[in-house]
Order: C-alpha cells, then sequence, then structure tokens
C-alpha cells in the first residue's frame, strides 16, 4: 500500500523586503519566474504530488493573492488565510490546525523558494521512520546563515541550532518538512512562532533529515530572483533523482521566519 500526502501549507506571507522595489506592488510569492507567478510553480508541484489541499497564509498585498487564487484551475483546492500580524512560520500552522483535519501527514513548504526536488523520495522516507518530522536538508556552503543539524546513522536529528556561531555540519534546513499530526502538540496555541527558532530545537531526537536532490534557490534577494530567470529554463521544473548542488544555499539561502 502506498501513504499518500494530501495536505499541504504553502507559507507565503512574506513582506519581500530584500526584493523592493519589486515587492512595492507585488507580493513576494506572486513574484513571476520566466512569466509564472511563483506561488503557480509550487501549486502545480502539489498537484503532481497528488496534494489535493493547499493552505497558503496572505498578509502583506494579500488581495492580489485572493485575486491570483480565484482565478485558478487547478485540481487542488486552494484555501487562504488571512492574517493581520504575520504568525511566523509555526504561528501559522498552528493557527489552522483545522485545515489538518483527519490527516495523519502533511507537508509545510516555505513557498519563497523556488524548487524542482525529488518529493517523492522524501515522501518514501518520511514513511520509513516513525519520527514526528522529516526535514528536507541541503549541504550549505555557508552553515553560519542556516538552521544546521547533525544526524545520527539512522538519519535521526541529534542536534538542529538556528544560525550557528560554530556549526556542527553543513547540514541545512532547506524549508521543506512533512509531518505528523503529533507536531500540533508542539506547537503554541496562539501568537508568533518561528520552527527554526522556538520548535525544531525541541524536537531534537525526534525529527529525521533527508538531504534533498535537485534545485532549490531562495529567491529573497533581487540577485537571486535575476539569478532565478536565468537557471530555471535550464532546470526545466523537473525533479533531478541524481545528486546535485542545490541552487541557492551560495547565495543568501533564508531558513528561519524574518518577516522578509
Amino acid at each position: 500500500m502506498v501513504e499518500t500526502i494530501t495536505r499541504a501549507f504553502l507559507l507565503g506571507a512574506g513582506l519581500g523586503t530584500r526584493l523592493r522595489p519589486l515587492t512595492d506592488h507585488m507580493p513576494k510569492c506572486l513574484v513571476p519566474i520566466n512569466g509564472k507567478p511563483l506561488l503557480e510553480i509550487w501549486l502545480n508541484l502539489c498537484g503532481q504530488c497528488g496534494i489535493q489541499d493547499v493552505l497558503i497564509n496572505t498578509h502583506h498585498l494579500a488581495p492580489r493573492v485572493e485575486a491570483w487564487a480565484a482565478a485558478q484551475t487547478s485540481r487542488t483546492r486552494i484555501q487562504l488565510s488571512y492574517e493581520e500580524s504575520l504568525l511566523g512560520s509555526a504561528g501559522t500552522v498552528a493557527a489552522n490546525r483545522d485545515f489538518i483535519g483527519d490527516a495523519s501527514d502533511f507537508y509545510i513548504f516555505y513557498a519563497d523558494n523556488l524548487i524542482s526536488v525529488d518529493l517523492e523520495a522524501l515522501r518514501s522516507f518520511h514513511f520509513r521512520h516513525d519520527g514526528i518530522l522529516t526535514l528536507g536538508l541541503f549541504h550549505s556552503p555557508q552553515p553560519r546563515q542556516c538552521g544546521i543539524v547533525t544526524l545520527d546513522s539512522a538519519q535521526r536529528v541529534v542536534s538542529f541550532e538556528e544560525k550557528p556561531a560554530q556549526p556542527k555540519s553543513d547540514l541545512a534546513n532547506a524549508g521543506v518538512f512533512i509531518a505528523r499530526r503529533e507536531l500540533l502538540e508542539f506547537l503554541p496555541s496562539s501568537g508568533f512562532s518561528d520552527f527554526g527558532r522556538n520548535i525544531l530545537p525541541n524536537l531534537v531526537g525526534r525529527m529525521h533529515g533527508y538531504v534533498l536532490k535537485g534545485y532549490l534557490l531562495d529567491i529573497g534577494t533581487l540577485e537571486n530572483y535575476q539569478r532565478a530567470q536565468l537557471e530555471w529554463p535550464l532546470v526545466g521544473g523537473h525533479p533531478s533523482s541524481g545528486e546535485r548542488t542545490l541552487g541557492g544555499p551560495s547565495r543568501g539561502f533564508k531558513t528561519s521566519e524574518e518577516n522578509c
């Protein structure tokens, strides 16, 4: 029997301050990559993975996201959740726990990243262990700027530190998670909460890590945004099954919620 995951959080409500002036009149999650809005790329990926329902949080220029969502014809259903004040990555999941319904497992994606990775391999790995969370990881050349983990021989996370002064490894949080519903027990009842700073350190020993294969780029800076326009046509939006250096980490990949 093939285990399926049909629900996903697309966390895309950041202010996009590092992308100004592009984001003065456009939310970061809708910036075009070769003419296609970033959220549309994510929605297509979700559809390819069999995800039936996505929840997208909104804040900055929320009506633009609402208009985009209303125009979509994807079979993946879209639910929007407006945040008057940003709740942070974990705070959004906590505030929308009803979205999970009776699902035993669900995805969490940081939707301000541009990715083409093998999510099927990540899903398969997730169902081979009993941890609360599976973290998608990459080898970062700048580990002091990332959430860094170390793994044991069973790929269990045995340490996690956000932006460590002296990193214990180069394995970094990529903002691609698969969670079991038990994760909800570790989330706050209300208010702002960030996975990297507030939640993941408390899950050491109860989560596993998997090194993603393919392409990933944080498009949060103008430099990386321009880089995406050049690289995405070469990637073609097709997950790579081979070993490859991910696209974004060397250019300021951001793994924690910084409201930008």
